[in-house]
């Protein structure tokens, strides 16, 4: 019975998450006061008693919720609830990744934040902030996707970014063209559209000269051999540290292949999928994607007793 790990991205964010474990236990309250002194301010006081908006910028959001979902690992492993050979492959969403990465030992926490800082600030540099966005449309049929980008694209560019789910598709692009969904929903013929909490058009190419920013900064580290394999966004598929400084810069511009991911772990035998950070939006998700597997969140000390749920 094999197990995953997965890690939310951006948008699962919220104001207070973690510091409940901050507060209980002094390997998760080492890691906010690592991020602190790696990104040189004190950004866990925002994660902890700060506002909303400004979580919801993109150079704190990132990595906030990567901080948050390592030191909710952390915590986990101290209560020996998760050890060496309880879980089978990681995934993350976006910026999961790299919190996959973290627990897989392949990438430094630090190394981590200071990537994260340098994606960060180039994936909101990449426009300027209101000018793009991205739009969640829920309940949808592929043909009525494909004519809301037909008819979206006289009022701006506008890409298909996530394909997160069965019936949950995830659209990036120009405000013009965001704003026309959201306005147009009904006529055309969308059941939800919801705008996500995000600064800017992610994983499209309005965004391209963050991926060339981060070609250039992604050099300078060194990625270890994974402990167990990690799925990656791009290919749906597990890869190799050898592949990962490639496919960690295509993911920028590329789009997030979910649902695929989820298939794919399903179709390698995995029927656990536990979710660890901020939210449970991938946790809503795999339980879209596939009735016969187990999904749980872990977001706050009481998620912990879930754990009892499952075998691992």
């Amino acid at each position: 019975m094999k197990t995953a790990l997965i890690f939310p991205g951006q948008g699962s964010q919220f104001v207070g998450m973690g510091r409940d474990f901050y507060e209980k236990y002094y390997v998760s309250r080492s890691i906010y006061d690592n991020l602190d002194d790696v990104i040189e301010r004190d950004l866990s006081k925002s994660i902890f008693f700060g506002e909303d908006k400004d979580l919801l910028e993109t150079q704190n959001s990132q990595p906030s919720i990567m901080a948050t979902s390592i030191a909710i690992h952390k915590a986990l492993v101290y209560e020996k609830l998760l050890v060496d050979g309880t879980y089978s492959c990681v995934a993350g969403h976006s910026l999961g990744e790299y919190s996959a990465l973290v627990v897989n030992d392949s990438l430094k926490f630090e190394d981590s934040v200071k990537l994260l800082k340098v994606r960060s600030k180039a994936m909101q540099d990449s426009m300027p902030i209101g000018s793009g966005g991205m739009i969640a449309l829920i309940g949808c049929k592929e043909t009525i996707i494909k004519n809301t980008i037909e008819s979206a694209k006289n009022h701006g560019q506008i890409f298909v970014a996530n394909d997160n789910a069965p019936g949950q598709i995830v659209l990036s692009g120009e405000i013009g063209a965001i704003n026309y969904i959201v306005e147009n929903s009904k006529s055309l013929n969308i059941k939800r559209a919801i705008r996500l909490p995000v600064s800017a058009p992610f994983h499209c190419k309005l965004i391209d000269s963050a991926a060339k920013v981060m070609s250039e900064e992604i050099v300078n580290y060194n990625f270890k051999p994974f402990n167990v394999p990690l799925y990656s966004n791009v290919t749906a598929e597990a890869c190799s540290e050898k592949e990962i400084s490639k496919l960690l810069i295509d993911q920028i511009t590329s789009k997030v292949k979910w649902r695929e991911i989820a298939e794919n772990m399903v179709r390698d035998g995995v029927i656990n999928f536990i979710e660890i950070g901020p939210g449970n939006v991938l946790t809503n998700l795999i339980k879209r994607i596939s009735k016969n597997v187990n999904a749980l969140s872990i977001s706050k000390l009481e998620d912990l007793e879930k754990l009892d749920s499952i075998i691992l």
